[in-house]
């Protein structure tokens, strides 16, 4: 069998699917290496997006080029991951391929409607079969600018009422 081997590496076909052998290696490889460079690039993204809805912030800069100042909140604050956290740094913003930096507007909407889907499912487990009130109002400040508050009200199973705004 190792005479075979040999002989099989000796020939020109046996130099090519050894190549094949290796270069189907190295692609696994590399591939493994980059679902784990989108998955950590991702994962910054999914809380840059968790942390700026729950504190009710703006996304998005007028300017988010690369030498403007300010480039918004989600940018700004994936920056400050970034500095904190080398592995981090190493896979966001100028050092993520161009077409994988997960920053997109799209991106940032789509990460943004799972959180809202699970906050829904969430308020919907807990509030169940129970009575329940929905509040909104609408308010207009000195611009002209609409701002509207919503607040659900339940009992839940241990007949306490609570409030979601």
């Amino acid at each position: 069998m190792a005479r075979m081997l040999l002989q099989l590496k000796d020939s020109t076909i046996g130099k090519e699917l050894m190549m094949d052998i290796h270069i189907e290696h190295v692609i696994e490889k590399k591939s493994a290496e980059e679902a784990l460079k989108n998955r950590l690039r991702l994962k910054a993204s999914v809380d840059v997006v968790h942390w700026l809805t729950f504190q009710a912030c703006a996304f998005r800069g007028r300017d988010e080029t690369s030498n403007s100042k300010n480039r918004g909140n989600f940018i700004e604050l994936l920056k400050l991951l970034a500095s904190y956290n080398d592995e981090v740094s190493n896979v966001v913003l100028e050092n993520a391929p161009y077409n994988s930096k997960f920053t997109s507007g799209d991106i940032q909407k789509e990460i943004l409607s799972i959180v809202a889907n699970k906050v829904r499912k969430h308020i919907r487990n807990e509030v169940g079969n129970s009575y329940f009130c929905v509040m909104v109002d609408e308010a207009r400040d000195e611009s002209k600018r609409e701002q509207m508050g919503i607040v659900l009200k339940f009992v839940d199973k241990d007949l306490l009422i609570k409030m979601v705004f």
